[in-house]
Formats: C-alpha cells, structure tokens, sequence
C-alpha cells in the first residue's frame, strides 16, 4: 500500500512555540510509521520554514529545535505540496497528501496555516479557516456561544487603542458590570498565556497591560467559583464525545505555569460529576463545535460551579496539547481510542473534509 505523505507542521511564532514542539515529538513518535511517509517541518520563531530530515531528528523536542534546511509550502494548488529553496537540494519537491498543523496560538492555529492549506489543495487536519479563527477570538467565540443559547461567564471586551485613551472608563465598567474578583485575557492566545487573575481594582491597570502585549483585543470575564471539565470532540459533520475529564490545578488557576511547568496538578478521567452533567457537557461540545464550524478535532473546556452544578462554556481549542499525557489524547484513551489510531482517524477526517469541499462548484 502506497504510504501518504504527512506534513507535521510545528513550532511557529507564538508565545506557544515550545508546547508547539512537545505536541509535534508526540505526534512524529506515535505515528503509524509503515502506513505514513513523514515530512516533518518546523516553523522557527521568526517565521521561516525548515524541513527535519532523518529519522535521528525525531527523538527530542531539542532536536525539532535544531532543525535546519529552509523549505516553503506554494499556495499554488499546481504544485501540491512544498519544494527546499536553499542549499544543494535547492528546487527539490515534495507532494504533500495531508497537512498536520501542530501550531498553537497566533499564526498557526487562528486560520493562517489553515488558509495557506486551502490555497494550496491540500488536506488539512483540524478546523478550518473560519473555524480556526473564531475558535481563537473568544470574543466572536463567546457571542456566537450566546447566540446558540450555550451559556458563558460574564464577559466584557475592549480594544487596545481603547484602553490607551479612555482606561478610567474601562475599569469603571469592570467595577459596574463584572466585578473582582475576574480574569483578564488577551482574546487572541493559548495555553493561559498573557492571562491574569485580578482581585482588586489596584491591579487591574498592570494585569490589562500584560494582556496588550499579547493582542489588541481584551477580554475581562467574571470569575466563577468552579471546577475546570474539558471534554474531547472528535469528527466532522457527524461529530463525537468523549468521556468528561477534570483538572484540579496546583494554582490559584489552571495558568501557563500549572499546564507545563509545575507537574503538581491532577487530571480526574473521567470526572466525577453526576451523569446528567456529563451527558449536558457533551451535549454541549458538540453543539460548540458545531456552531464555530470546526472539523477533525477540539477540545472544549467548561466551568462547573460548586454547589449548583450550573455549566458555564468557557473556551474551545481547535488544535489542542497533542502529546501523549495531554487531556485531549487522554480523553479519547480513556473513551477506548489510543494515541496511534487517533492520528490515523485525524488524517482519515482530513481527506473525508477535503473531498467534500471539493465537490463544491468552484472546484470544477
């Protein structure tokens, strides 16, 4: 059986781009190595594109940092693929059957790649282009939530050029409308980066400045004293849920520090929670990735207030932690899916999507 091609897209010029490397060493290590030809690429932090060549390459997240070699993807749909532009394999070409973006944040997970993809007809695994962007705006996330009747925290929004002109109107409206403690976020980031948890007025001004060096857009939610459930989707048009996982953080919040650098927080798979909660958080992912058009793969991640048992939709990942002790791998193990086979059903959906876009009229 001819072996598909599998671009592993990774690194990237994210704040993110260390997790971004751990994602992908899970990938390239738990990969059906007989039914896939890899083509593992690296994008280093100022943007270029560098080809990993050898098996050697793969063995540590130190080694993905070290690759070299600069190659590019043409959004040319002629081409179909990628070609090195340096060095003594200058012009070489590589067909590419399936693209795997393993970028979290900006410029990777917000439709960027997912764009370049689609120029180039090539399958791409995960969300889309539009199902990327809104699943990286929690601004647009959260109206769309509202809209489909998904209920979410609290939450106001404002610009960056808006709190450098009217602040003091701003943290009014925090102090009127949502109250302390809350947490403030850049809109457009992952994995708690730029994220604050505020529980006073004397320290929301250095908190929204930590956010404006992330994005332009802020976001500031009510804090609700609950437990943090996420819980896996799965397919396309028709997609899954897995079993309902919590995280009991080490922090005051489940923050950048307690994801992947303190290992003192605890993963509960599956929750202990009533089943009619359960089958409500399912329901509802389901229903999240529906509404913000996503495809493949999410993780949608939910509040559970104490005492009330009251759901709160919190965030959806359309390219979530990826490595073998990551929740969204963990959620689908425990739901009877193991690491290896849900790569290959990851790919499988990126065909499936692809083919059926094709069959729209601008294809013909």
């Amino acid at each position: 059986m001819k072996q598909s091609t599998v671009m592993v897209l990774f690194g990237g010029r994210s704040p993110e781009h260390e997790v971004s490397l751990v994602s992908a060493l899970g990938i390239l290590s738990n990969i059906h190595q007989k039914k896939y030809k890899l083509l593992p690429v690296k994008i280093t932090r100022d943007g270029q594109w560098m080809l990993l060549d050898g098996r050697a390459a793969l063995d540590s997240a130190r080694a993905l940092s070290d690759a070299q070699g600069p190659v590019i993807l043409m959004g040319d749909p002629s081409m179909h693929g990628c070609f090195i532009t340096e060095g003594p394999r200058c012009g070489e070409r590589f067909s590419v059957d399936v693209m795997f973006p393993v970028l979290h944040g900006p410029f990777g997970e917000d439709g960027t790649v997912q764009g370049l993809a689609s120029l180039s007809d090539v399958p791409c695994v995960g969300a889309g282009l539009l199902g990327s962007a809104l699943g990286m705006d929690k601004v647009m996330m959260k109206q769309l939530f509202i809209q489909n009747d998904l209920e979410t925290s609290d939450f106001i929004w404002f610009l960056r050029s808006a709190w450098q002109t009217e602040s003091e109107v701003i943290i009014r409206g925090v102090r009127e409308t949502i109250g302390y403690p809350c947490f403030v976020k850049p809109a457009n980031a992952g994995s708690s980066v730029g994220i604050s948890k505020v529980t006073k007025e004397t320290d929301l001004t250095a908190a929204v400045d930590i956010a404006c060096e992330y994005d332009r857009k802020i976001l500031i939610e009510k804090s609700v004293d609950a437990r943090e459930l996420e819980c896996a989707v799965l397919g396309n048009d028709e997609p899954e849920a897995s079993v309902i996982g919590e995280i009991i953080p080490c922090n005051d919040f489940y923050d950048y520090n307690a994801k992947y650098v303190d290992d003192a927080s605890e993963i509960v798979i599956p929750a202990e929670i009533p089943e009619s909660v359960a089958d409500r958080v399912r329901l509802w992912a389901v229903t999240a990735f529906k509404t913000l058009d996503c495809a493949g793969m999410s993780r949608v991640d939910f509040l559970l207030e104490r005492n009330t048992n009251r759901i709160f939709l919190n965030e959806i990942n359309t390219i979530p932690g990826f490595t073998p002790i990551s929740m969204y791998t963990k959620l689908w193990e425990a739901s009877g899916l193991l690491y290896p086979d849900l790569i290959d059903r990851l790919i499988e959906l990126a065909i499936e999507r692809h083919k059926d876009i094709q069959q729209s009229k601008f294809y013909r």
